[in-house]
């Protein structure tokens, strides 16, 4: 990469960190899960509203590392009004994106470029999956028809 995006995306990654989208707690909460990384002590809150098949409202509650309170902030403004299946084609995305594998097509990754330069630090990859995994577990739970609030442990 070269230097001048290497900037551009360092100040992306900290306009989510210093303004996370997605803090605001939902009145109506259909589905929510806990997630932790014991590895670096990152800890997100995640409640979703659905409508329909849909993600009506979706807070991200994150607190660690600017890598991921800014991927959980990422996922609040990719995930609102997108379908269950949707939600979980971009979460397999963010994986391959981190991975260093191919994107699958079809799938903006939007902001989510930002965090492609992770995949560098392995340590790391884990801070910026937490909140897609969080979300993800959660949704699966639901489908099966599960209890709501979960606890992830990345």
């Amino acid at each position: 990469m070269n230097e001048q995006l290497d900037e551009l995306y360092r100040d992306i990654i900290m306009d989510h960190y210093r303004n996370p989208r997605g803090k605001r707690k939902l009145d109506k909460i259909d589905i929510r899960n806990e997630g932790k990384n014991p590895v670096c002590g990152d800890e997100i809150e995640m409640q979703v509203e659905l409508e329909d098949d849909k993600v009506k409202d979706i807070h991200v509650g994150c607190m660690g590392c600017a890598i991921s309170v800014s991927s959980g902030s990422i996922l609040a403004e990719m995930v609102k009004g997108k379908s269950l299946s949707e939600v979980k084609k971009i979460a397999e995305t963010v994986k391959a994106l981190l991975r260093g594998e191919p994107v699958p097509d079809g799938v903006d990754v939007g902001d989510l470029e930002v965090l492609e330069g992770i995949k560098q630090f392995p340590v790391r990859v884990k801070c910026a999956l937490l909140s897609w995994t969080t979300l993800v577990d959660a949704l699966e739970s639901h489908e099966k028809g599960k209890d709501v609030t979960l606890s992830t442990t990345e």
